[in-house]
């Protein structure tokens, strides 16, 4: 077995991968960037190597750099988690040519599957079923026309290289094509360095639905039963459960085969998953992510099978250790990504630091995380804090059994996505397996999910500012919590905070971050002004596109809080702006 390992990751997904190193006697490498410093994954590997600034392509995205400190601590493989280079073929060619091992699949296959077009192509060929649509880039404007008509609209602009819902856009109608399909080579170019784009049919409202797939060198496939990952955010996983609500025996087999036979067609070996639309009766071949998934947590619940151990052995040579008959799937299991974002302002990233972090425990508990109490969750990299696993004996079981975990999870004063879980995980439409996409697109719905302390009512002209604070009371010899909403000067007559209680919560100032009902419109976010809408003198509506910030890898579109005339415009195209800056004042 390999004897020392380099994981080229950062956060949550470093750890876990440092974990199993140490479960299988294998020595772990960290890198780190300058921001990462003093990050909990660096602490959780047995030796950690500066790679450069915070900006991932000096650091996390440069293939010399980890090669070098493969060579100075004498690293034989290399695990790249997910995000960054683990589905980069040139990455995959470069560690060979240095005489070290890749704990993935062969470039050839990351070749492959990594281009959606060649995906597709190479998965009709097998026989394989496919959504319709093209098989090749468009050129030009023009052909991505043709390609819609011939796909039948409404249809999906989908980036080449894409993926993690970057570079997919939808044109409901023609009149939109020409919007998607400049916005999807714009995100291609971004983030893969790729502006070619293909249309294929859009499917409203389908299940997502994806298999896990473990392949060996020695020519043995199998799949671990499927996960869904309907409920999204901007075409981005939020939760995700396995086994599927709407996948019966018959389906499981069936997408099973769907998976081994498109792992057989590209000669993968590897921890794989085969992304899949769920149409009804109908299943469609979406894409192959060739890496581990961020959601591989749950079939793990479900099967017991410990996906990156399996990953490491594959790679050193090893036969798989079970076969498609010892996969027995007990129970069920839901995972929440605690991102650092805002669900009731569209989803907002909100990076920031954190005071206070208590991770929940107890029967059927599991959280992957990368932080810590004092701990900075930075625009630079992905928002997601933490992931929350749960599993119990069925759906119904293991959604209580994850409101009672996010009922223990503190985290303050960060920003969390944990409001908008412990409300949708609530609703009829969970409870009946629906994708919740309604409630996903709805903005005055994604409003009620935001926490108590950010509904403190704006001050009127005047008046002092409020703040919240948490009280401990006792009345009769009961204990009550209380939450006390007053001026930001001294304490609430009649109550003090309790001796010995927890640790305050940093006080929630009104109106943060937010535009109000004054004529400034606020940022609500940390980033940089990638498009601006709008200039002085204009006329605008409430909700007409201001201008679009990009933070933590996603475009935010930030509209107009009231109408009226544009009167000054204090941003401009690349500027840097933080949380509560004057971005237009509207009058």
């Amino acid at each position: 077995m390999f004897e020392k390992i380099l994981i080229a990751n950062r956060g949550e997904i470093a750890i876990r991968v440092a974990r199993a190193c140490k479960e299988m006697g294998i020595t772990s490498v960290a890198v780190y960037s300058e921001a990462d410093r003093d990050a909990p994954h660096v602490k959780a590997c047995d030796e950690a190597f500066l790679i450069g600034p915070a900006v991932p392509s000096e650091s996390y995205l440069s293939i010399e750099k980890i090669i070098q400190a493969c060579r100075d601590s004498g690293a034989e493989a290399v695990h790249p988690g997910y995000g960054f280079l683990a589905e980069n073929a040139d990455f995959a060619r470069a560690l060979d040519e240095a005489g070290i091992n890749f704990i993935g699949p062969p470039a050839t296959a990351i070749d492959a599957m990594g281009s959606k077009t060649m995906a597709r192509e190479v998965m009709e060929k097998a026989g394989v079923p496919i959504v319709p649509g093209a098989t090749e880039p468009a050129k030009d404007l023009e052909e991505a026309k043709a390609q819609a008509e011939a796909a039948g609209y409404p249809v999906a602009c989908k980036a080449v290289g894409g993926g993690g819902g970057k570079g997919f856009r939808v044109a409901m109608t023609a009149d939109e094509l020409q919007e998607a399909f400049e916005g999807s080579a714009r995100e291609g170019e971004k983030f893969f360095s790729d502006d070619r784009v293909y249309v294929e049919r859009y499917l409203e409202d389908p299940r997502h639905v994806e298999v896990q797939v473990l392949a060996d060198k020695h020519g043995n496939v199998i799949h671990l039963g499927e996960r869904d990952c309907s409920i999204q955010r901007r075409h981005q996983k939020v939760i995700e459960e396995a086994p599927g609500p709407h996948v019966d025996e018959e389906m499981r087999e069936r997408i099973g085969k769907i998976a081994t036979d498109a792992a057989r067609a590209v000669g993968y070996f590897s921890a794989g998953t085969i992304e899949g639309m769920q149409y009804g009766d109908e299943y469609f071949f979406l894409e192959m992510n060739t890496r581990v998934q961020v959601e591989h947590c749950v079939t793990e619940a479900i099967t017991g099978v410990d996906i990156v151990r399996e990953q490491i052995k594959i790679a050193y040579g090893e036969e798989l250790s079970l076969s498609q008959e010892d996969v027995e799937i007990k129970g069920w299991a839901i995972e929440c990504r605690i991102n650092a974002e805002k669900a009731d302002k569209n989803f907002a990233p909100a990076p920031g630091p954190i005071d206070v972090y208590d991770e929940p425990s107890g029967p059927g508990v599991r959280v992957d995380s990368g932080v810590k109490a004092g701990s900075e969750v930075t625009p630079m990299y992905d928002p997601m804090v933490a992931k929350l696993i749960v599993w119990d004996k069925d759906r119904e079981a293991a959604t209580r059994r994850m409101l009672r975990a996010l009922d223990e999870y503190e985290i303050a004063p960060l920003s969390t996505l944990i409001p908008f879980h412990k409300k949708i995980l609530r609703t009829d439409q969970w409870a009946r397996g629906e994708t919740c996409r309604d409630l996903m697109e709805d903005k005055k719905w994604l409003k009620t999910t935001a926490p108590e302390d950010s509904l403190i009512p704006e001050p009127a002209e005047g008046e002092a500012e409020k703040v919240a604070r948490d009280y401990l009371v006792e009345v009769s010899g009961k204990r009550f919590d209380v939450k006390v909403i007053g001026e930001a000067t001294g304490f609430a007559a009649g109550a003090a905070p309790a001796a010995g209680g927890p640790k305050p919560k940093r006080e929630k100032k009104a109106g943060a971050g937010g535009g109000g009902g004054g004529p400034v419109l606020a940022s609500p976010l940390q980033g940089s002004i990638f498009k601006l809408e709008v200039a002085e003198g204009a006329e605008v509506a409430e909700g007409d596109l201001i201008c679009v910030i990009e933070a933590m890898k996603m475009e935010n579109e930030i509209t107009a809080h009231k109408g009226g005339k544009v009167t000054k415009v204090s941003i401009s195209v690349g500027d840097a702006v933080a949380s509560g800056d004057p971005l237009v004042t509207i009058e």
